[in-house]
C-alpha cells in the first residue's frame, strides 16, 4: 500500500508499506494491505512503517488525522520526530 505523511510544513514520507501502525484516540491500531475505509483521529505517540523487507521506521507524532481508503493511507499530522 502507498503511505504519505504530511505535516503543515512538509512531507515526511512517502512509499510503499505492509503495514503502519498509529496512535489512534482509543489505543494503537494497524492498518495492513486492503484494510477497509477509515479516517480517524491520532494523539500523540509513537508511528511505526513496515516495509516489505521487515524493516521498521519508527516516528513519534504530535496528534493527527489519518485516512486510508483503496490501499493509499493518508496521515496528517501537526508535528513529527524521527526516530
Amino acid at each position: 500500500m502507498t503511505l504519505e505523511i504530511l505535516t503543515p510544513d512538509k512531507k515526511v514520507f512517502e512509499g510503499e508499506a505492509t503495514s503502519v501502525t498509529l496512535p489512534g484516540a482509543v489505543g494503537s491500531f494497524e492498518i495492513l494491505n486492503n484494510h477497509a475505509p477509515i479516517i480517524s483521529t491520532l494523539l500523540d505517540g509513537k508511528l511505526i512503517i513496515r516495509g516489505a523487507g521487515k524493516q521498521e521506521d519508527v516516528f513519534f507524532i504530535k496528534g493527527g488525522v489519518v485516512e486510508a481508503s483503496n490501499n493509499k493511507v493518508v496521515v496528517l499530522a501537526e508535528g513529527i520526530e524521527h526516530k
